[in-house]
């Protein structure tokens, strides 16, 4: 991976009604909006969601972990409040952000991945080691066998960004894409959005986040299998790594068992991996279950501060009761694996 320099975009600090905002930040080529929270000399944390996801997914969780840590949240090109990319998604290009925004952030760094984005932040561990000391994978995308016989993500990526920029010129994408966020999110959480609903259409409503979504939809399988040949070629290094697994909106049990045994086998990448398996929280745990999310960090220190101390053989999974979520209760999902977070 070629070194990608960083540069900030001296802007000032945006506010949003009462949701705070951040910067953007040049990052080589491509620009992102970064937020950032937390003591200064705090342990750094980098932040990074799902498809098609904004920062403020993490919302209720950087709450809990801003006190102590040093919190560094994003949104890749073209999602939340980034401008438009320059390259198509890409593994590469997407690993090459997060190599980036950790150089900065002071690595090495623990990496707390959400969906689609474990994706990236297993390729930065595996080729960039010495900036991650640990990696929080919440309720991961995970593929077995992800081939691709074409590809074509690329050569359909202008596709994805005109059909944005007509439902922008034509004022649908304030419909259809907040319509699309609420969708999704009715099932894939148990509570409202964490910001104002202003701040949601705001970002939404954007034709190019519209487009942004289809590209990253058309790029998930092939960013699936170029990490499956990452991994033939670069091993996982020795770091504190946490699996958090998901269940409640897996409703067929074969599939239900299917997704916890793939992030049982990305808990076995490292010799001090381990997994938290949810039965009944659904895909956005860092919305739903931020003290899920709070305490996978605590173990990755803890773990870190060990060391080596007691080897494992397989991970083995530790079952947190449910919690009271927020009214909204939504019938279980039949697929798996997951691909969209936003």
């Amino acid at each position: 991976m070629s070194e990608v320099r960083v540069s900030e975009v001296r802007m000032g600090e945006v506010r949003m009604g009462e949701v705070r905002m951040g910067e953007i930040v040049n990052v080589g080529r491509e620009q992102v909006h970064v937020v950032e929270s937390g003591p200064a000399d705090g342990p750094p944390l980098l932040l990074t969601s799902g498809l098609g996801g904004a920062w403020f997914d993490w919302a209720p969780s950087v709450e809990l972990l801003r006190g102590e840590h040093r919190v560094t949240v994003f949104d890749r090109p073209g999602l939340g409040l980034s401008p438009a990319g320059v390259s198509p998604p890409s593994l590469r290009r997407d690993t090459a952000i997060l190599e980036a925004l950790a150089a900065r952030a002071g690595g090495p760094v623990i990496v707390l991945a959400h969906s689609m984005a474990a994706f990236h932040t297993e390729a930065l561990a595996r080729l960039r080691p010495r900036l991650v000391q640990g990696m929080v994978l919440v309720d991961p995308s995970y593929e077995r066998d992800p081939r691709v016989r074409v590809r074509l993500a690329r050569a359909l990526t202008p596709a994805a960004t005109a059909t944005g920029a007509f439902l922008s010129a034509t004022r649908l994408a304030g419909i259809a894409g907040p319509f699309g966020r609420r969708l999704v999110l009715n099932r894939t959480s148990r509570r409202d959005e964490a910001v104002p609903d202003a701040v949601v259409r705001s970002v939404y409503g954007r034709g190019t986040v519209i487009g942004t979504v289809i590209a990253e939809e058309l790029a998930y399988r092939e960013t699936a299998a170029d990490l499956v040949r990452l991994r033939e070629r670069h091993p996982f290094p020795d770091v504190p790594l946490v699996v958090v697994t998901a269940l409640g909106d897996v409703g067929d049990p074969g599939k239900k068992r299917e997704w916890a045994e793939g992030h049982e086998r990305l808990a076995r990448m490292s010799p001090r991996g381990s997994r938290v398996e949810l039965p009944d929280a659904l895909h956005m745990v860092p919305l739903d279950r931020p003290d899920v999310v709070a305490d996978a960090v605590a173990d990755v220190r803890g773990a870190k501060a060990k060391g080596h101390a007691g080897e494992r053989g397989e991970s083995s999974p530790r079952e947190e009761s449910p919690r009271e979520e927020s009214p909204r209760e939504e019938s279980p999902r039949e697929e798996s694996p997951r691909e969209e977070s936003a």
